[in-house]
């Protein structure tokens, strides 16, 4: 089974976790069903599901390097995610601001090499998309679950968490229009800019770049089209990049060689290419 899930670092019931359950057969990757988790235990209950599966999650597994360095954590990735998960959230954007006030204006945010090549938010994020604050609620639960995490943890379970960054399968077809909004009223040119997006995962160029099309039936078109903040709509962009990385499992699940394992990797082909 192949599973995407658009993560928020505060689910509940106006802003859900939506896990997308998918399968890949052949060049098509089939919408079967979902769940809608509305706090953390239902994201704990989900990681321990019964394998296998691969399921791409649209939140930083790791951080950069150089500031695990600076605050002083331990170097590997299970070291400091177990340091991370000890602190309070006050304590832990406490450390991110802390290390950001020593830096010159201009460059407080630091970068991973997947932040980089994908054009995404700095890890350390805390505001506009907190990417940071989503860290903090993942990883640590990631750890904690005992799941094989790419490239982070290879640690031969066959539940397997995949980085996902759904703007980069959108930008594809999208380039930087628009497709969603939370909290206000849809627009025609976002509710068109969904439905070139899902022409999109339905034709023969994303099969050219990820090696199968999205089969998702009329219902499920609909409802992707329909909701103006297109949560359902990343989960599936997620489960595409957790595909890919599936049909590239005897070779690293398509992490590229540069990668540092302990910051992690966004997989997607687009990253391959610098």
């Amino acid at each position: 089974m192949v599973h995407g899930l658009d993560f928020t670092s505060a689910p509940g019931r106006r802003k859900p976790l939506i896990v997308l359950g998918c399968t890949l057969e052949g060049a098509s990757l089939r919408v079967e069903d979902s769940q809608t988790l509305t706090d953390f235990g239902g994201f704990e209950d989900f990681l321990q599901s019964r394998g296998p599966w691969v399921c791409g999650m649209d939140f930083p597994f790791g951080q950069p390097r150089s500031l695990v360095a600076a605050l002083g954590w331990p170097r590997s990735w299970e070291g400091y995610v177990g340091e991370v998960g000890k602190l309070s959230k006050e304590e832990f954007e406490g450390a991110i601001r802390a290390d950001m006030a020593t830096r010159e204006p201009g460059s407080k945010w630091r970068y991973r090499l997947a932040d980089l090549r994908s054009g995404s938010s700095s890890a350390m994020m805390l505001f506009r998309v907190p990417v940071g604050k989503m860290f903090y609620q993942g990883a640590p639960r990631l750890l904690a679950s005992g799941v094989r995490i790419e490239p982070c943890r290879r640690n031969g379970d066959d539940r397997v968490a995949v980085e996902a960054y759904p703007a980069v399968v959108a930008r594809r077809f999208l380039g930087r229009t628009a497709y969603k909004r939370d909290g206000v009223p849809d627009t025609l040119e976002r509710r068109s800019a969904r439905e070139t997006l899902l022409s999109g995962l339905e034709s023969a160029a994303l099969r050219e770049i990820y090696g199968f099309s999205v089969e998702m039936g009329r219902f499920w078109r609909e409802e992707f089209a329909r909701d103006p903040s297109a949560d359902a709509l990343d989960s599936l962009l997620c489960a595409i990049q957790a595909a890919w990385a599936y049909t590239r499992r005897e070779t690293d699940y398509g992490v590229p060689p540069e990668c540092d394992p302990d910051e992690g990797w966004i997989l997607d082909p687009a990253l391959l290419a610098g």
